[in-house]
């Protein structure tokens, strides 16, 4: 079983147009926190390449503005390559800390970017990543989607680590595919900043008897250009993602948050064995299924768009 430890949500501002100060203000905060005693740490959804909060992107149905193309050439421009600096730079802090960090990404693949959340291990560097698979409403315009094949549940010290992005966590089939490979420290990167959010991840936490670390953004409207299309106005001072980051444990009980105060570091501390406490009388893939009522298959290819035979 492991240790008990102390882990850490960031409620912090993205740099959207800037993805490599994005990467380093990330490494000074994983450095914060790391000092505070912090050996896991969850950054927010697009943290690196910026969410596009308020933006349309020029498409009104059965339409393409030609800025809209140029919002998406500046988008496309801001989001990373995972050879790139910024994950560099992430790697160094977590080298530096020895810590294990969840980073929202706006992650580049030839013309396509991918929501996707990245996983750093100590001195390991990156060791892998999560593609959120279904984006929601008006960003399919602007993310590609994701597949089966990276839908990864890391074995830690500190327990098993996954993560679940924004509104996948509405999805309860992928709630059951995290939950069968056993994660402990559940990650939820996330964009959602309502009042419902809070209920919605002590649902999580109670369904999977796991910890929940739910991560989201505090920025205004100043942390984007002035240019920047933003159906919210143009008030620098106007709050686009007001946070409500948190912690719960796997009773469903708020250890840490929600907070909508501002930029802010969330400290919790985490007892592994809380885990298999909770599912003395609820273990949701395990004395409480019933495989010969209901079964999930799960597909974990890679599906892409050209397969080559032959080479």
């Amino acid at each position: 079983m492991p240790e008990a430890f102390k882990a850490a949500v960031v409620q912090a501002s993205s740099i959207p147009t800037d993805s490599l100060a994005a990467a380093e203000k990330a490494a000074d905060l994983i450095r914060e926190a790391a000092a505070g005693g912090a050996r896991l740490m969850v950054f927010p959804e697009a943290f690196l390449g910026g969410y596009p909060k308020g933006a349309s992107f020029g498409t009104p149905v059965g339409m393409r503005k030609p800025q809209g193309r140029d919002d998406y050439r500046a988008y496309h421009e801001a989001a990373i390559d995972l050879d790139g600096p910024e994950v560099a730079a992430i790697s160094e802090a977590t080298a530096q800390t020895d810590a294990f960090v969840v980073i929202g990404v706006i992650e580049r693949d030839g013309g396509t970017v991918y929501c996707t959340a990245l996983f750093f291990d100590g001195d390991k560097g990156l060791v892998g990543k999560h593609r959120k698979l279904m984006p929601t409403g008006a960003e399919r315009l602007i993310w590609g989607f994701g597949d089966g094949s990276t839908l990864p549940v890391f074995d830690t010290p500190f327990g098993k680590v996954g993560a679940v992005i924004c509104w996948e966590n509405y999805m309860p089939m992928m709630r059951m595919a995290m939950y069968d490979q056993g994660i402990t420290i559940y990650c939820a990167p996330t964009a959602d900043d309502r009042d419902s959010w809070a209920s919605s991840m002590q649902h999580v936490a109670l369904e999977g008897r796991c910890f929940v670390l739910s991560a989201c953004q505090h920025v205004t409207r100043g942390a984007y250009p002035a240019d920047y299309d933003c159906a919210l106005g143009n008030d620098p001072e106007s709050v686009l993602l007001r946070g409500g980051s948190m912690i719960v444990d796997p009773l469903g009980q708020v250890l840490a948050g929600p907070d909508f105060t501002g930029e802010t570091i969330l400290y919790a501390d985490i007892d592994p064995v809380q885990v298999v406490r909770g599912k003395y009388d609820f273990d949701v893939v395990g004395h409480y299924a019933r495989p010969d009522v209901f079964e999930l298959k799960v597909n974990v290819a890679p599906r892409r768009a050209v397969t080559r035979s032959g080479e």
